[in-house]
């Protein structure tokens, strides 16, 4: 495999599944293994945090919607004991009230517990999205991104769902920076196709560098309705609530 991190997409699915290959032959991996449809965890996942909390959009914000998977905790802790407020998805928003809200003022003690997956659903409060109000920065999960700010999740397509939720109901637009954490093997140097409901990074922090991105695509502006089935629509009641 090369050094570069360069591969031959054809498709996400093979792009992921060549990155996954990569981090575990170069074993970088952590737990939870094994790597393949997951947000991969990496070695030097807290270091990537602490770089990203010096970012003075960082600093600036006071209200995050991120991502739950493990390469993401630290970053979720930094949040709380800077005093932000982390708001996480449910699992596939099969909820009405599909958002967790962590308050750090409401968790004393208790910060670290609320920043992996089971402490935030036993910990946090479950909201509605219109609960949500403005969110200042975004922080996703990612399998492989790109200089220009392209992003591969791990398939199921939530991650964008979520944004996509969170701007047809004003709580984020173009302006809210996106920001995802990634080992630097993760970092591609290739092409990676994006559709118009995929939400391109403006951060890419690894542990040994921060990549403002080019930004070659546009965030996507509400829900695409056309996009979404009638089964989604069933399977995911905060969507179907707000379809016209």
């Amino acid at each position: 495999m090369s050094a570069k991190n360069t591969v031959q997409p054809t498709t996400k699915q093979e792009i992921r599944e060549r990155v996954w290959a990569l981090l575990e032959w170069h074993g970088v991996g952590r737990f939870p293994l094994p790597l393949a449809e997951r947000i991969p965890n990496f070695t030097g996942a807290e270091q990537a945090a602490a770089r990203a909390a010096e970012l003075p959009e960082w600093t600036a914000a006071a209200r995050l919607k991120c991502n739950p998977d493990a390469p993401q905790r630290a970053l979720r802790l930094r949040a709380l004991r800077d005093g932000k407020q982390v708001f996480m998805a449910v699992p596939r928003l099969t909820d009405a009230r599909c958002f967790v809200r962590l308050d750090p003022e409401k968790l004393e003690g208790k910060l670290a517990q609320a920043a992996t997956i089971k402490g935030a659903a036993a910990l946090g409060e479950l909201v509605t999205p219109v609960k949500l109000g403005r969110i200042d920065l975004i922080v996703v999960g990612s399998v492989a991104v790109n200089a220009r700010g392209a992003r591969v999740g791990k398939g199921g397509g939530y991650s964008d769902l979520e944004y996509a939720l969170a701007s047809q109901l004003g709580a984020v637009d173009e302006a809210t920076p996106v920001l995802t954490t990634v080992h630097e093997r993760q970092v591609l140097d290739e092409e990676i196709p994006m559709t118009p409901h995929d939400v391109p990074v403006d951060f890419i922090v690894t542990p040994e560098r921060v990549i403002r991105t080019e930004r070659a695509f546009k965030k996507p502006r509400g829900l695409l309705w056309e996009e979404l089935s009638e089964a989604q629509l069933l399977a995911m009641p905060p969507l179907a609530r707000l379809k016209p």
